[in-house]
């Protein structure tokens, strides 16, 4: 069996799929991007997405000739409430983003009956959830599609990477036919990838990261190296000329192994999580709702800070690895935000206030008692 079908198979077995429904891609944008285009989403056509999220998201909208329309999210869950999502539905509404945050599903159910009373396609944001569930389900097999992201930092990591899985398999010719336009990976991203991925086993560690992590940043930023996020999705609507890429053989043989560390690594981030939780809840600070714990696989843990700089920089000494997850409603855009449709925050109050408070608690850390401790120093600076 080829890495590729394993790698498949893998991720199927996870979603209680058939490896037909998976499909790969460079990023786990190019399968939002591909999605859109297999349900005929285009020009005049609307998407619903929270206006808390990453610019990726409704840059793919856009690439694809669509508008994207934002909703504010619920300061308890950071995603949207089904009433807010059907209120900004319309005739031209034809596809809702359900997203998952931080590893926390919520009314997914709910929100995906309206949309198909509507005839009106969902996608799962599942970029945070890979490996968590909702009711009992797998994150993303409530929608007609989702898609899922194997970055840095996600529930198991490829370097750069992502997939799509497709529940609604009336689609699947149409997804097929799209994606024979997918470029195939050149040999220097191979080689840039593999090098990278052999970096961060090898050199990234607590006194390293905010070092090399600054670095990467720049440099992917620059397109000098391969990262999240090249510096034109970051500054332009345009869609790149080499966006639309399929995986590689890095990526196949790098997610074989992760997903069997998988189970492992996500209990790890609950047991963490659910102290943290504890420890918030115990110190009246914002914490998650005992009703959510069960849908929630804790990719990261949210703190809301009263001064972020100063946090961030306690945390740098104490080598904690902060997360800046969204410090923007269109992370990490800093500045206007009118070229992907947003006029003026002020529109969506909660999810512009919570940006300018949120940072992310790493909750797969080895060492859970040096991060209490460091809670307990620092409480003050936590709302």
């Amino acid at each position: 069996m080829s890495s590729q079908a394993e790698y498949k198979k893998g991720i199927a077995h996870i979603l209680n799929a058939t490896p037909e429904q998976v499909f790969l891609y460079w990023k786990g944008r190019v399968g939002l991007y591909a999605l859109l285009r297999a349900m005929g989403i285009g020009k005049g056509d609307e998407v619903i997405l929270p206006a808390f999220t990453c610019v990726v998201v409704p840059n793919a909208i856009l690439y694809a000739g669509a508008t994207p329309v934002y909703v504010d999210v619920n300061p308890d869950t950071f995603l949207p409430r089904p009433d807010q999502i059907k209120a900004a539905v319309t005739e031209r509404t034809k596809c809702i983003l359900v997203q998952n945050t931080f590893g926390l599903s919520h009314q997914v159910d709910e929100i995906c009956t309206y949309a198909r009373d509507k005839k009106i396609y969902t996608i799962e944001d599942c970029t945070h959830g890979f490996g968590g569930t909702y009711k009992g389900q797998p994150n993303g097999s409530f929608s007609d599609a989702a898609f899922y992201s194997t970055q840095w930092n996600k529930p198991f990591s490829t370097g750069v990477g992502g997939f799509a899985y497709l529940r609604n398999t009336d689609l699947q010719e149409d997804l097929m036919k799209v994606n024979e336009a997918l470029i195939p990976v050149p040999a220097a991203k191979n080689f840039s990838l593999r090098l990278l991925i052999l970096l961060n086993k090898y050199l990234l560690n607590d006194f390293t990261y905010w070092t090399l992590l600054k670095l990467y940043r720049f440099l992917s930023k620059t397109g000098l190296v391969i990262g999240s996020s090249g510096g034109g999705e970051i500054a332009s609507t345009e869609m790149p000329e080499d966006y639309f890429m399929a995986s590689s053989k890095v990526q196949h043989s790098q997610g074989v192994r992760g997903l069997k560390k998988l189970p492992e690594d996500l209990k790890l981030r609950k047991r963490n999580a659910l102290k943290l939780n504890d420890w918030m809840r115990e110190n009246g600070k914002y914490h998650i709702d005992h009703s959510l714990v069960s849908n929630h696989s804790f990719l990261k843990y949210p703190v809301i800070c009263k001064d972020k700089d100063l946090f961030t920089a306690k945390a740098n000494e104490s080598n904690i690895r902060l997360g800046d997850w969204f410090n923007s409603l269109l992370h990490p855009v800093q500045g206007t935000l009118s070229p992907w449709g947003i006029d003026d925050e002020n529109q969506f109050p909660i999810a512009a206030a919570t940006s300018k408070k949120i940072l992310n608690l790493p909750a797969d850390t080895e060492n859970i008692e040096k991060l209490l401790e460091f809670l307990e120093d620092n409480k003050a600076l936590i709302e």
